[in-house]
């Protein structure tokens, strides 16, 4: 039976399960049968979703053709721990992680910067970083579009982890050279109606978890911006909560719903938190990952059939509030955004005035 060694790896923003075996037509052509299987230049690698693991699953799918173990890690270290050996080609400056952290960019941004960075380099492995040309630069550019078909949001990714190495760190002006920025995709969020979001809480028995989407709903929250609360964020007696340091490093107030406030005091009475709003066992923030998964099962067993993220709670509240005759400026305050254009797109997502408009179609005698 042949083998194939597995683990697991960031690729393109997304956890994945990457495949290691010396060069087989036959097992190329079982590993291309799994949806979604893609071959990764850099990496010399096929990789599949995650959910097709672990090792167990993928056996129990190829038994009798294919055996699917951990890949061995290199040992290192006194106590024998195993660690991945980090290709000296690419390895990130420090100076372009210690600029990032001096300028107070979010954990996210620098992980994004970092990824998309090496990613540069790996492509361009057999040259010196800093020397590369504009022209260099923009191949790489082309490669994305032409050959990755990578999204607008991820192609805008790269120029500014680039843009940001080699003016920020190295100093060049801007006008060095010149990125043709993408046009940005104008794609309508999805929303869910206000019976839709009742469906989806009602399958949260858990205190927690149902107090974390509540809040999310209630006040238009980004997801970093709920496990960042901490238990001083809760305004009662105005009926606010107070958000810091959020997206574009900027604080603002939204609203405490009255009946979500009357959960959170029981919620805080039974589990009682001591710095930030929602701990984990650890005492920790609550891990993003953790709320995903929640909202997920809610969702799978409420028999909605959007496709409902955490995110989908965010968009739900700004256009509901919109729906009931709330002023889109004041929208704009409570979801923070810098630029009332952003906020209006929930203009072409609201039903209301729609109601009131009668298909031509109707009007015929068919």
């Amino acid at each position: 039976m042949k083998t194939i060694q597995i683990d697991k790896a960031e690729i393109d923003g997304r956890e994945r399960i990457r495949l290691f075996f010396r060069y087989d037509q036959e097992i190329i052509n079982l590993v291309k049968s799994l949806p979604g299987a893609r071959w990764h230049p850099q990496m010399r690698c096929w990789h599949i979703n995650l959910a097709f693991g672990p090792a167990s699953n993928l056996n129990y799918r190829f038994r009798g053709k294919l055996e699917f173990v951990p890949r061995k890690l290199p040992v290192n270290g006194k106590n024998g721990e195993k660690q991945k050996k980090e290709d000296p080609i690419e390895k990130i400056p420090d100076e372009f992680i210690k600029t990032m952290k001096l300028r107070k960019y979010s954990p996210k941004t620098m992980k994004t910067y970092t990824i998309m960075l090496r990613l540069f380099i790996r492509f361009y492995k057999l040259k010196v970083l800093d020397e590369l040309s504009d022209e260099d630069i923009r191949e790489y550019l082309l490669f994305l579009v032409d050959e990755k078909k990578v999204s607008q949001s991820y192609q805008n990714q790269a120029i500014n982890a680039i843009k940001f190495y080699y003016e920020q760190i190295l100093g060049r002006p801007t006008n060095t050279y010149y990125l043709q920025r993408p046009k940005k995709e104008r794609k309508l969020p999805v929303v869910l109606s206000e019976e839709e979001v009742v469906k989806i809480i009602r399958q949260v028995n858990n205190p927690k978890h149902k107090c974390i989407l509540l809040l999310i709903y209630s006040a238009g929250l980004r997801l970093g911006e709920a496990i960042n609360l901490r238990v001083n964020d809760i305004d009662s007696k105005r009926k606010m909560v107070m958000i810091s340091d959020a997206k574009g490093k900027k604080d603002r107030y939204s609203l405490l719903s009255e009946t979500l406030l009357e959960l959170l005091r029981k919620y805080y009475l039974t589990y009682r938190p001591k710095v930030w709003l929602f701990e984990g066992q650890t005492g920790r923030q609550y891990s993003e990952k953790s709320i995903q998964t929640i909202l997920k099962k809610a969702w799978l067993r409420s028999g909605v059939r959007k496709k409902a993220t955490v995110h989908t709670l965010r968009h739900s509240f700004a256009t509901h509030l919109l729906e009931h005759g709330t002023d889109v400026r004041y929208i704009q305050q409570l979801l923070g955004h810098a630029n009332t254009k952003t906020t209006l797109i929930y203009t072409h997502i609201t039903k209301t005035g729609f109601d009131k408009i009668k298909s031509p179609l109707d009007n015929l005698n068919i």
